[in-house]
């Protein structure tokens, strides 16, 4: 990975790129707002609605927003923590909350009091929160791109990253969008030597979710070598690195404090069912044995078959790429998609396993310099497609989580 110079990053050329991605970005939310909508009215649900709605009227067009793990983030963002000792995994009030780490929603609690204090004003504030931070990833990631490659390349990534099959999730109560704009600052301040700052929001990263104390390793081998050789710089950039593990240590000496254990949110974790740990492979060759083996007879006759080939297969791509992300972006972007790979594959899951691998940045980086035009422009169309398809799934509520 290049050495950057220190200080702001620099103006390769002027306010247009910036300006289509903010408003692109932004009208790409609403059209995906717009389509959940439809898929909600035409489409029946796989499930009946895991959370009331508090919608009332406009249900049809809010709901589709507030689909699992948005209903965990609204209880914490609305009620709070609370510890049950020996009280089952899920439930309000009840252990299983703490597996949700706290950013996205103190954040969701803050930006729904614009809107006032009803319960769907929460909803709204958590809506309003992902927007803004994916419109804001989508500058950094940008401007971060230029790094290292041109600025059509760059912009590329953008568009790649948005039209993921799984990006859907940035638009949703979910943490995502905001998980994706921390890291992607925390990497453009240590690549451009802004190490205190950068620590800041790498500590909010790893506040944000439990993944993100992974970028540590990245973080560091950056820092490592971009470092200039004296004194002052190296403290400088050890101060950001220690700033990075304090965001998931606050949380674990709050955790400490609530239930007498620092690590109870490792332990609701477990509760959900993920084990991690294992061997991070056997997963993905079962998939591929599967697929290999009996395609049509695999996806037909179970139920979860055809949503873990898709987060399966996603996991299997990113996997491949991570050595030509290392060889042709450097050390630090592979390792911090080893490591993000590793946690989830790890746990012998493919749940989750392909909004995962949407904060994966460096893969849309990579990705963005394929030459031959009918080949980026296939990838666009395959990509735009399995986005709309999720999204649906989503909406409709199959397990795509």
């Amino acid at each position: 990975m290049p050495r950057v110079a220190a200080g702001p990053m620099p103006a390769r050329s002027s306010i247009a790129p910036i300006a289509r991605i903010v408003a692109g970005a932004a009208l790409f939310r609403l059209l995906s707002a717009i389509f959940a909508f439809l898929c909600n009215v035409v489409f029946p649900l796989d499930q009946p609605e895991q959370f009331p709605s508090v919608f009332g009227p406009f249900r049809a067009f809010w709901d589709p927003f507030t689909r699992y793990d948005g209903g965990w983030y609204y209880q914490i963002a609305r009620n709070g923590y609370h510890f049950v000792a020996g009280g089952p995994s899920v439930g309000v009030g009840k252990p299983g909350k703490l597996a949700y780490f706290p950013v996205y929603p103190i954040l969701m609690r803050w930006a729904g009091r614009l809107f006032g204090t009803s319960p769907a004003d929460v909803y709204f504030g958590g809506i309003l929160v992902s927007w803004l931070a994916f419109v804001g990833a989508m500058v950094i990631l940008l401007k971060l791109a230029m790094l290292d490659v041109d600025d059509e390349r760059a912009e590329r990534a953008v568009y790649l990253a948005a039209i993921f099959p799984f990006a859907f999730f940035f638009g949703v109560v979910y943490t995502e969008a905001v998980f994706l704009l921390f890291v992607l600052a925390a990497f453009s301040l240590f690549r451009t030597r802004w190490w205190i700052l950068g620590g800041v929001f790498g500590a909010l990263a790893t506040a944000t979710r439990v993944n993100g104390i992974l970028i540590l390793p990245a973080l560091a081998w950056i820092a490592w070598r971009q470092a200039e050789p004296n004194v002052n710089d190296r403290v400088r950039a050890a101060i950001g690195l220690a700033l990075v593990v304090c965001g998931i240590g606050a949380y674990s000496v709050y955790t400490y404090v609530l239930s007498g254990n620092p690590f109870e949110w490792a332990l609701a974790i477990r509760r959900w069912g993920y084990y991690p740990g294992g061997t991070p492979w056997m997963g993905l060759v079962r998939l591929v044995r599967e697929l290999a083996t009996h395609p049509l007879a695999f996806l037909a006759g179970q139920h979860n078959a055809p949503y873990d080939a898709l987060n399966g297969v996603t996991g299997l791509l990113f996997v491949a790429a991570v050595p030509f992300v290392w060889w042709r972006l450097g050390a630090g972007y592979g390792l911090y998609m080893l490591a993000n790979l590793w946690l989830p594959l790890s746990s012998g899951q493919y749940e989750g396993m392909g909004r995962y691998c949407a904060v994966l940045f460096p893969f849309f980086i990579l990705a963005s310099g394929i030459r031959w035009r009918g080949g980026y422009l296939a990838i666009v169309a395959v990509s735009a497609l399995f986005y709309a398809l999720c999204l649906a799934l989503f909406t409709t509520i199959h397990p795509i989580f």
